[in-house]
């Protein structure tokens, strides 16, 4: 097995992942990934596919990611990281698919409408 590439996506953000076999680095956008997303909670988000397959430090793992904020290219990741798992032994999608790692999330930023303050809510009222 070379590299396998795949897309994850979640809000605006798209994150193109390589995983190659290795010792378990993720490189996010050319630095480490627990610099790049300071928070632990986003640093498991990206270990989460490997925890859940047991394959934790059996890959290495390249991402070029863009758009959006901190959680949606966390999230992003992760479901690269899933699909490109999926690829390399069928077997993984039996732990992945159940805890929900493999479906895009497609909720969007609603847009704004005009004559209203934001996507819902609205000018206040006044009877004068």
């Amino acid at each position: 097995m070379s590299i396998v590439h795949k897309i994850g996506r979640r809000k605006t953000s798209v994150a193109r992942v390589y995983v190659r076999p290795g010792t378990g680095i993720i490189t996010v956008n050319r630095k480490d990934a627990a610099t790049y997303f300071s928070t632990d909670v986003m640093v498991y988000k990206l270990n989460q596919p490997f925890i859940l397959s047991e394959t934790v430090g059996q890959y290495d793992v390249t991402v070029n990611v863009f758009g959006g904020g901190n959680t949606g290219q966390a999230e992003a990741i992760r479901l690269g990281i899933s699909r490109a798992l999926c690829e390399i032994n069928a077997e993984y999608r039996l732990a992945l698919k159940p805890a929900g790692l493999l479906t895009r999330d497609a909720r969007m930023v609603e847009r704004k409408k005009p004559g209203q303050k934001k996507a819902r809510k609205r000018f206040q009222f006044s009877k004068r």
